[in-house]
């Protein structure tokens, strides 16, 4: 079976095209040497965003869902389209880019067209079936919608955000968890790092208090602790493999749990994020490689990188820092941003600039031959709390 495995690998790398061959060569060959810093990798990042928007193969305001070096341009993914937006607020508001307010704005309308009559939004790329309601991603659009509402224009998106919003806290089951709407392009069982809908619940609650948003996601993340171990990693917590979750959900989880303090103020959610932040330390290398799967003793389960989650992790560790005056928390995560900054070109194919592969090397099992979109946007985001962090002068007590 390995020998059969091993040879259906050639043919398939035989057959790729000469841009994928060249990457993967490339990516073998080493990490590039030099780290080109957070202000030119957010410029470079912020314009291949707006290259998946103008480019989706299905030309409808939202983000293509990728650029592969094997197959072009992909079709909008309204999911990741969602998060996308806060983003493009944010550096809109920071002066960065006077295009981004209204390419945020095309993005919102083109998802509220879409959305469910009963408040949901579907799984996967626009043109993907079966076409059905989605709690996972309703919640990472109802992030783009409370942004929206608070930001761009109140009337015009508060009420798909209050439909999104009511949609997930009366589909919760009891426990917290939500189990009424899986996504069919994973595998079945509850999931923990819903902790990142929850978050979308804590921002809808923030422009609209009082309908039991920030109640329903904080029963969630509580929910969601029954999962952890004592050594911080979580269980059902991977779209397909459990034993063994990608660094980009446990991404997720851990963030949903920051985020559930900044609601509550509740020290128990600190504590909670700090385990696991603890157990992920020493499975970061010094130069900021950290493996794409994770057991549950934290370590590798693959020799890849998912530069995806190490972005979201290194977000989490900044905020962690500042919450808690940890500078091992801070220089992990300065060591990650410095690791996928080092992947990113800022010359060459105009459709690669800025773009963040979804593993290291390309040939690596998320995000195979793939430039994400949601990876540029969340190193955007954590390269922006890098410089925050150290604007703020902050040190450690330890």
């Amino acid at each position: 079976m390995a020998v059969r495995a091993a040879l259906r690998q050639v043919i398939s790398d035989w057959s790729l095209p000469r841009a994928a061959k060249l990457m993967k060569s490339r990516d073998l060959q080493g990490l590039p040497g030099e780290d080109p810093g957070s202000d030119a990798v957010v410029k470079a990042c912020l314009g291949w965003l707006k290259r998946a928007q103008d480019f989706s193969a299905s030309h409808d305001g939202g983000f293509a869902r990728d650029f592969s070096l094997v197959s072009g341009w992909a079709t909008s993914y309204p999911e990741t389209s969602g998060y996308i937006v806060p983003t493009f607020i944010a550096e809109s508001e920071r002066g960065a880019d006077s295009d981004l307010s209204a390419r945020a704005r095309r993005c919102l309308d083109w998802l509220v067209a879409i959305q469910f009559p009963d408040g949901g939004f579907q799984g996967g790329k626009i043109d993907q079936e079966p076409r059905v309601p989605v709690t996972f991603n309703t919640g990472q659009i109802l992030l783009g919608l409370a942004a929206g509402a608070a930001s761009l224009d109140r009337d015009k998106y508060l009420e798909p955000m209050r439909r999104a919003a009511i949609w997930l806290r009366d589909s919760q089951d009891t426990d917290g968890c939500w189990r009424k709407h899986p996504t069919p392009f994973s595998a079945l069982g509850d999931k923990a790092y819903e902790t990142h809908v929850a978050w979308g619940l804590f921002e809808a609650a923030r422009v609209l208090p009082g309908e039991g948003f920030g109640e329903a996601g904080m029963k969630q993340v509580r929910w969601a602790l029954t999962k952890q171990q004592a050594n911080g990693w979580f269980a059902a917590n991977c779209l397909e493999d459990p034993d063994a979750p990608l660094a980009h959900t446990i991404g997720y989880v851990l963030r949903g749990v920051v985020e559930a303090h900044l609601w509550s103020k509740d020290a128990a959610f600190v504590e909670a994020a700090c385990r696991t932040a603890d157990g992920l330390l020493p499975s970061i290398a010094a130069d900021g490689r950290l493996p794409g799967r994770l057991d549950s003793n934290w370590r590798g389960a693959v020799d890849w990188v998912c530069l995806t989650g190490s972005a979201q992790i290194a977000h989490s560790l900044f905020i962690l820092a500042r919450l808690t005056r940890r500078l091992d928390y801070a220089e992990k995560a300065k060591v990650l941003n410095a690791y996928i900054r080092r992947t990113i070109a800022l010359t060459g194919d105009a459709d690669t600039i800025g773009g963040v592969k979804g593993s290291f090397p390309v040939q690596g099992e998320y995000g195979r031959f793939q430039y994400l979109n949601w990876a540029a946007k969340f190193l955007i985001d954590s390269c922006r709390e890098e410089l925050s962090f150290a604007a703020s002068g902050l040190q450690s007590t330890q």
